[in-house]
């Protein structure tokens, strides 16, 4: 046997992409693009007709810009470096580390139009209701369509959660969420429009601002505990630890789980045996179980005296 042959039999490799990687990057780009032109007319016209309610739901738009301009690009470069060896666990939290980054800007985005809403409570100006109210309709529509254009990756393989793609669907969601912030917006500009409520329009500013404030904290949450490796799904790594101590009659001293990229887990666990095994068994186990432990290390220590009590 050559050596070439040797190093494939013992070697594997770390591509750690989602299911449908490709298709999801290239519907984050279309979606993108299309409400980036938007956004630039909706935060252009909520300064010339002077509406925090327009203005708060542009820049709410440009944080779905940013995330998904930020995701696309994310999946292109794990895409790029996905046989690059110096990622040792391979390059599927690109996406991860993209969301962590857009969403720091973010909540100084939300603060800044929080700041600009009080101050229209305060010190209220003139606001041009009819042409503001034409500019959100359009952007309502927008969201929709981005919704359409996206509903398709997030519904491909809906039947398997662990092959789900989490960076698509939390677009797909903040898309949603985008939609509820245009409707505030439109009620704040009837309001203003028909019943003569000019507060009504900077207080749907503030909502505005809160809504890109919640979702700043939550990706800051989510994205920053998968950079920092920790435990992906506990009830996953529950089911494990059940499965080796109750079916498999050994006794876990260490276990590790946590997150490679879309539908991809990595599992170090070690254990202590009655019985004579080895961790090939244990990892084909693990897999016929858990389809998505991609990268699974087992560490087998036999102990004729333990029990797995």
């Amino acid at each position: 046997m050559n050596e070439a042959h040797q190093h494939g039999l013992w070697t594997h490799d770390h591509h750690f992409l989602g299911h449908g990687h490709e298709r999801a990057e290239s519907r984050a780009r279309l979606a993108a693009g299309v409400t980036a032109v938007f956004m630039v007319v909706e935060i252009a016209a909520g300064l010339m007709f002077r509406s925090m309610a327009l203005l708060a739901d542009g820049v709410h738009m440009a944080t779905h810009v940013g995330a998904l301009g930020l995701a696309a690009g994310a999946y292109w470069l794990a895409r790029r470096h996905a046989s690059n060896t110096r990622f040792t666990f391979g390059s599927g939290k690109f996406g991860d580390l993209a969301a962590f980054a857009s969403a720091i800007v973010l909540g100084v985005i939300a603060a800044g139009v929080a700041v600009e809403s009080v101050e229209r409570l305060l010190m209220p100006v003139t606001v041009d209701y009819g042409n503001a109210l034409i500019i959100a309709s359009v952007g309502l529509a927008v969201n929709v369509i981005c919704a359409f254009i996206l509903a398709d990756s997030h519904d491909h393989g809906h039947g398997h959660d662990h092959a789900r793609d989490h960076n698509i669907r939390a677009a797909y969601v903040h898309v949603l969420a985008d939609a509820a912030t245009s409707v505030l917006a439109l009620a704040a500009l009837a309001g203003g429009l028909f019943f003569g409520v000019r507060w009504l329009d900077a207080a749907v500013g503030c909502i505005g601002a809160g809504v890109i404030a919640s979702w700043s904290f939550g990706l800051v949450r989510d994205s920053g505990l998968v950079l920092l490796d920790a435990e992906a799904d506990p009830e996953i790594a529950q089911q494990i630890r059940l499965m080796i101590e109750g079916e498999l009659g050994a006794r876990v001293a260490d276990l590790h789980l946590w997150r490679l990229g879309p539908g991809h887990h990595g599992l170090i666990v070690s254990l202590v045996s009655p019985d004579p095994t080895t961790p090939e068994s244990i990892k084909a186990a693990l897999r016929g179980r858990h389809p998505d432990l991609s990268h699974v290390t087992v560490e087998v220590e036999v102990c004729a005296d333990c029990t797995a009590g």
